[in-house]
């Protein structure tokens, strides 16, 4: 059973109550999920459901009151979400990003805080990259010291979730000049979220800019991310099997859709059948779709059990870390295939009807191919193949 924490807010307490909280989720998010998609509507309820059932924190340590749940559960949770919007999957998949890095790199007291604030409901959103540097890694976003008090100023775009979050987290160049991560109250006197996301596909997640007009932060909220390169470890591989599941999912939600087109959809009169389920190049098409879905699923499952083993170490060598980045790169190959030719071959299965806008079917392939773009496979095969020809350990970064 779960314990209450607050009058609505639960804390799950194991793998399965992870699973089971994830489909009541789903169920709810679908039901409007078509509507939000073409009217750009928000998902508040949805996210509310989310923090309510418990789930922002089911990779909270045991030890800080969480379950921490199995890399496979997590996975199977995102499935779930995703399969039923894609949106409401995606927001909070930062969240559970960013409480890992704190738990590399955050100290006890630091972890109490955070912890505590999302077994309570709170929600962390990332400030995401910056619009206009030369790549993701390089801000413009300032850290100041003035008279003892710490103050942030910039710009971030790509910041997912940040309509429904209550903490903003915020890369900045520390006055020393290391990056630092920062967790700014998303309320504080300063702070402007404008949900200007425009993107074709992924259109619900509040997406868009932060603007931190000398935001005061409490110095308790800093992080030197120095820390995260100071020993090895495979934040990676963790932030990227977060981001194979929402494909899965993504992938999931259209081939249960091309299973329904098609047994709608009229037969080619050439094929000379009675319904086009009975089409022999449907059987075909449908055929290879299921293959390719199930592989895609079956890495996912591997590459989540590889880093379920490295979680019971104390520590992790540069080739254990550099095999959890593989392992959740093939995965992401896949993922990304099945995702983008499952939605795609849902379109051509399903006929002409299946283009009508108020099946919104299109959303599938709209979603993969924006939420693809965040990671291009090409430098993941790129990775695979320096790996195994030549030894080459992977980059060491949240996107390998």
């Amino acid at each position: 059973m779960s314990r209450l924490i607050s009058e609505n807010v639960h804390v799950i307490e194991n793998d399965l109550e992870a699973i089971h909280a994830a489909y009541h989720v789903a169920d709810f998010a679908l039901e409007g999920r078509n509507e939000r998609d073409q009217q750009r509507l928000l998902p508040f309820a949805e996210i509310d459901l989310f923090s309510q059932k418990g789930l922002g924190g089911i990779r909270i340590p045991k030890q800080f009151g969480g379950a921490f749940v199995s890399n496979k559960t997590l996975a199977h949770v995102f499935r779930i979400l995703n399969k039923a919007d894609s949106s409401v999957g995606q927001i909070p998949q930062n969240q559970i990003a960013l409480l890992n890095m704190i738990q590399m790199m955050g100290t006890e007291q630091q972890k109490q805080f955070i912890y505590q604030e999302i077994l309570q409901g709170k929600r962390l959103a990332n400030g995401g990259p910056e619009r206009h540097t030369k790549d993701t890694k390089t801000l413009a976003t300032t850290l100041t010291i003035e008279n003892g008090r710490y103050f942030v100023d910039g710009e971030k775009f790509y910041s997912t979730g940040s309509s429904f979050a209550h903490w903003l987290a915020i890369k900045a160049i520390h006055p020393e000049g290391h990056v630092v991560l920062t967790l700014v109250n998303a309320q504080a006197e300063g702070v402007n979220v404008i949900d200007n996301w425009n993107g074709f596909g992924q259109r619900t997640t509040s997406s868009g800019t932060v603007r931190l007009d000398h935001v005061e932060v409490d110095p308790l909220l800093i992080f030197d991310e120095r820390l995260l390169s100071s020993q090895p470890n495979y934040r990676g591989a963790y932030s990227q099997l977060l981001q194979v599941a929402i494909d899965v999912g993504i992938a999931e939600a259209a081939f249960a859709d091309t299973i329904t087109a098609v047994h709608k959809a009229r037969p080619i009169v050439d094929a000379q059948v009675d319904k086009a389920s009975f089409e022999h190049y449907t059987l075909q098409e449908v055929g290879k779709s299921s293959v390719l879905l199930d592989a895609a699923i079956l890495l996912l499952d591997e590459a989540a059990e590889y880093l379920d083993e490295l979680d019971r170490l104390e520590s992790v060598t540069d080739e254990q870390a550099a095999k959890a980045s593989i392992l959740v790169a093939e995965a992401k190959i896949y993922a990304n295939d099945a995702a983008l030719h499952i939605s795609e071959k849902l379109l051509e299965l399903g006929g002409s009807r299946s283009s009508l806008s108020q099946h919104n079917l299109d959303q599938h392939w709209r979603n993969a191919r924006v939420h693809t773009l965040h990671d291009p496979v090409r430098w993941k095969l790129h990775a695979l193949g320096d790996y195994y020809l030549n030894h080459k350990l992977p980059a060491r970064h949240a996107w390998i």
